[in-house]
């Protein structure tokens, strides 16, 4: 699968396929990076990229003429790219887009920057609009690099354990159950007893209850999601 960035900052995003299972992923060709830089596509003689908003307002706007050229080579190029944009201005992300996106053959992440990007580019290109959360970035690398991370570790072969997935947070209405690892006790705190029995239906009764529990007290609107599709 393809993974292609649009930004103007290509070293932010770089650095986080050199190391850990991406980077994996990379040597063993399950995944590919590539990167546009819409600055390379503009023609304004100082390689601008931003204009000031037309109807006022402060900071700057990305304009649409370099992300038009770019998008429209990227296009001419594969004719199936899927193109997202990521701005807080949109439905949230979710692990099911995740799951959905990793049948693609190619995703495109657009980032923008200053105050945003020209709408018209985002009704011209745009296949899907997202946001991670409720705040705000200094620019949309950090979201761009949390989408492809989530999408990616859904291809098949990128987990080393592709069986964890089934029993990570999102996969169903409540969050995952506590994770302990070895020593059994450390500094007098004991893992739960049963965990060390070796009964596993009574492993996973328990760890349902305590994902109950995290739920209930973090994700509270999840718990009722999960009762009402047990009922």
């Amino acid at each position: 699968m393809k993974f292609t960035f649009v930004t103007l900052f290509s070293n932010l995003v770089e650095g986080y396929f050199q190391d850990s299972i991406l980077k994996r992923a990379i040597e063993k060709d399950l995944i590919q990076i590539d990167y546009i830089n819409p600055r390379d596509y503009s023609e304004n003689k100082h390689f601008k990229v931003d204009d000031t908003a037309v109807g006022g307002g402060a900071g700057m706007v990305m304009n649409p003429q370099p992300l038009f050229d770019s998008l429209d080579e990227l296009k001419k190029q594969d004719s199936y790219a899927h193109i997202i944009f990521v701005t807080p201005v949109a439905k949230q992300f979710k692990q099911r887009d995740a799951k959905r996106l990793a049948k693609k053959s190619h995703v495109v992440f657009v980032s923008g920057r200053y105050e945003g990007i020209d709408e018209r580019v985002i009704e011209e290109f745009a296949d899907e609009v997202f946001s991670i959360g409720d705040y705000i970035l200094t620019g949309g690398e950090l979201a761009s690099l949390v989408l492809c991370d989530a999408i990616s570790r859904n291809i098949y072969g990128v987990l080393g354990n592709s069986d964890s997935l089934s029993i990570e947070s999102f996969e169903n209405a409540l969050l995952e159950a506590p994770s302990f690892s070895k020593p059994k006790e450390y500094k007098n705190i004991a893992v739960p007893k049963e965990y060390l029995k070796g009964n596993h239906s009574k492993i996973r009764t328990l760890k349902i209850a305590l994902s109950e529990c995290k739920t209930k007290f973090f994700r509270p609107e999840q718990l009722l999601k999960h009762k009402t599709t047990e009922h």
